[in-house]
């Protein structure tokens, strides 16, 4: 069963996505047939970058009897209106982070999904890492006894108003944000008894740091932080009582990890795949392995990756709701 991909917004993530995909040793049978974009003439271009079949427009792509399943990289504000129409027109969604601008949107989509019998999921591309995978292992093999705290950090600098303009659904806690939060959340396994955020507003009312403290039961933390003014170390680091595991940078798609012991230290490497295309994006050839989890998920009859569920996104948006809200950030 050939699994026929449709690209929906033709910018840079868009480009990484397809690039990795394209470039995959273990995609198996998948194809990228047609490329969507509100500029008809982005698109096309992009078609020829990519030898893209088809491109045209949103609804085109949404009427085309070729795509199985859309790929959504569009603005944040854009997410929840275009998984709804690819939905509606009977397709397969994978959709950028954040999944919508509020935890009711997200909710709206799972909700519409099951409704139309689709699979659905948020595209948390780090759940699908090979690092992910052995650090999950590590933790339940009890190397580093049982984990008290956990430690993000994700921080750079950036001036696109993508991340600083309302408009553009800019926010530090929906670009960045969410990998802290799916790190803390992927480690614990469990939603945290209290959330406390603070952090600084821009000109524009959009937040542009925060630093999120997530506390659980038995007195287990998580400090996550997050910056789009500053250029942070960009780790995360799990402790437990025997020991830690790291995460080096990027650490929301690594490529080495560091598990540290009375015995010693412990570093694995993951190699990821080449490209004949220049990335915009530190790591982007890891995109790959979350398409290859939505094609194996369909090919199943799988609604939703039990890696990355709807109540996992629907818990993270919930916490993003929240931070928003102490931050004192709205979205009309």
């Amino acid at each position: 069963m050939t699994i026929h991909w449709g690209i929906v917004a033709a910018g840079k993530i868009s480009n990484d996505f397809v690039n990795a995909l394209n470039s995959s040793p273990d995609k198996g049978d998948q194809k990228i047939v047609a490329v969507a974009a509100r500029d008809r003439e982005r698109a096309h271009e992009f078609a020829q970058i990519h030898n893209v079949m088809l491109a045209g427009s949103y609804e085109d792509m949404a009427r085309c009897a070729d795509v199985d399943v859309v790929y959504i990289g569009a603005l944040n504000p854009y997410h929840y209106e275009l998984t709804k129409l690819y939905l509606e027109h009977g397709k397969h969604v994978l959709c950028e982070k954040p999944f919508g601008m509020s935890s009711e949107e997200v909710k709206k989509l799972v909700d519409l999904a099951k409704k139309k019998n689709l699979f659905l999921m948020e595209g948390v591309w780090s759940r699908f890492s090979p690092a992910y995978l052995e650090m999950e292992k590590a933790i339940q093999s009890g190397c580093i006894g049982e984990v008290k705290f956990v430690e993000a950090n994700f921080g750079f600098f950036s001036n696109t108003e993508r991340i600083h303009k309302k408009e553009y659904g800019g926010s530090a806690v929906l670009d960045v944000g969410v990998y802290v939060l799916q790190f803390a959340q992927f480690v614990f396994k469990a939603i945290p008894e209290k959330l406390t955020a603070i952090g600084n507003l821009n000109e524009h009312g959009v937040d542009y740091s925060e630093t999120i403290i997530l506390e659980y039961k038995s007195g287990k933390r998580a400090v996550l932080n997050t910056h789009t003014q500053l250029e942070m170390c960009n780790r995360a680091t799990v402790y437990g009582t025997k020991g830690r595991i790291t995460l080096e940078a990027p650490f929301h798609f690594p490529d080495r990890m560091i598990i540290s012991t009375e015995a010693g230290n412990m570093v694995k490497e993951f190699e990821l795949c080449t490209s004949k295309l220049p990335y915009n994006f530190q790591n982007s050839a890891g995109l790959a392995y979350e398409a290859i989890e939505v094609a194996n998920c369909i090919r199943k009859g799988l609604k939703e990756s039990p890696r990355m569920t709807h109540k996992e996104s629907i818990q993270l948006a919930e916490q993003e709701d929240q931070i928003r809200e102490q931050l004192g950030v709205s979205f009309e």
